[in-house]
C-alpha cells in the first residue's frame, strides 16, 4: 500500500483527510458513527470569544450542485468549548485537533486563540478571516490585506502553535491575500471558504434564507477552489490546506496536485456522515491506479 502520511506545518498526519469546520461539530458527534481516529485530523466548529446563537431560520437551503448556509457562527463560546467540548473529544480522538477560530476584531481573535493555544489537544489554529470586521465598518477581514495582516500579527503574538489562515474566495486576487498573510507570519493557508450566493422562493418572492444571502458549498465550488489553491501555491511557500467541494479520494488527489498539503471535506459530511472514512479507505486504490507511491511526492505536482 502507498504511503498516505503527510506533514502539515511540522505536524505529522497519518493521511491528508480533514473534515472541515462547521460540518463535523466537535468530533464526538461523528464518533458514534465510526472511529474518527482514522482521519488525519479534523477542524472543529468555528469558535468565538463569546457564545453566539447564530442567524434566524431558515438558514440552510439546498441548490443544484451544493447547498447554501447562513448559520452565523452558532457556538457556545471558547470558555465552554474548553470546559465541555474538548474533554468529550479527548475520550474519542487521540490525535491533535485543528481549532477553528472566528472573531469580530483583532482582539477577539487573539483572545480566543490564546486560550485554545494552551490546550494540549489543539495542534493547529485555523483562523477564519471571512467574518465581518464590525469595528471597521463591516468590511470582512478576508477582503482587506491590511486587516488580514493585523489579525495574523495579533494571533501570532500570543500563540506558539501553527496558525493556518482560512481565506474567503470573495476577492479579486486570492494570491495577494495569501501573500499578505504569509508576510504577517501565517504558518499555513486554508482555502477556500464558501462563495457568497442566494436563492429566491418563487411563491413568496423572497430570498430562501432569512439572512438573504449565504455561503455556497458543495461540488459546484470544487473547480473554483482548485483554481485558487493552484494560484496560491505559486504565490506562497507555506503549506496549503485545500477545501471546497471535495467528496471523493480522486478529489483529494486533484487538490494535492494543485498544491494542497492536506485536504478538508466540508458539505459532503452533511450528506453522508461516513464520507471521510470512505475517502481514507479509497485513497490507496486511487493511488495505485495513478501510480502514486507517496502522497507527499505529488503536492504541487500539476505545476510546471
Amino acid at each position: 500500500m502507498g504511503d498516505l502520511s503527510v506533514t502539515l506545518c511540522g505536524v505529522e498526519l497519518d493521511n491528508p483527510v480533514i473534515p472541515a469546520s462547521g460540518t463535523f461539530g466537535y468530533g464526538h458527534e461523528f464518533a458514534q458513527y465510526y472511529d474518527i481516529n482514522c482521519l488525519g485530523t479534523f477542524s472543529f466548529k468555528g469558535t468565538t470569544r463569546e457564545p453566539r446563537y447564530g442567524n434566524p431560520q431558515p438558514r440552510i437551503a439546498e441548490c443544484e450542485g451544493g447547498m447554501l448556509n447562513a448559520v452565523g457562527l452558532q457556538n457556545p463560546g471558547v470558555e465552554k468549548v474548553i470546559a465541555e467540548e474538548l474533554p468529550k473529544l479527548k475520550k474519542c480522538f487521540a490525535k491533535p485537533v485543528m481549532a477553528n477560530v472566528s472573531g469580530f476584531s483583532a482582539e477577539d481573535y487573539a483572545y480566543t486563540c490564546e486560550k485554545l493555544d494552551k490546550e494540549p489537544q489543539v495542534g493547529w489554529l485555523e483562523v477564519n478571516i471571512s467574518c465581518p470586521n464590525v469595528h471597521g465598518g463591516g468590511m470582512s477581514f478576508g477582503t482587506d490585506p491590511e486587516a488580514a495582516s493585523a489579525v495574523v500579527r495579533a494571533v501570532k503574538a500570543v500563540t506558539s502553535k501553527p496558525v493556518i489562515v482560512k481565506l474567503t474566495p470573495n476577492v479579486t486576487d486570492i494570491a495577494a491575500m495569501a501573500r499578505a498573510c504569509e508576510a504577517a507570519g501565517a504558518d499555513g493557508i486554508s482555502l477556500i471558504n464558501t462563495l457568497q450566493a442566494m436563492r429566491i422562493d418563487l411563491k413568496r418572492r423572497k430570498p430562501l434564507l432569512a439572512n438573504g444571502t449565504g455561503g455556497l458549498s458543495g461540488p459546484a465550488v470544487f473547480p473554483v477552489a482548485l483554481r485558487m489553491v493552484y494560484q496560491v501555491w505559486e504565490a506562497v511557500s507555506v503549506p496549503i490546506v485545500g477545501v471546497g467541494g471535495v467528496s471523493t479520494a480522486e478529489d483529494v488527489i486533484e487538490m494535492m496536485l494543485a498544491g494542497a498539503a492536506a485536504v478538508e471535506v466540508g458539505a459532503a459530511n452533511l450528506r453522508d456522515p461516513w464520507v471521510c472514512r470512505d475517502i481514507v479507505r479509497d485513497l490507496p486504490g486511487v493511488m495505485e491506479k495513478y501510480g502514486i507511491e507517496n502522497l507527499r511526492d505529488i503536492i504541487g505536482g500539476a505545476h510546471g
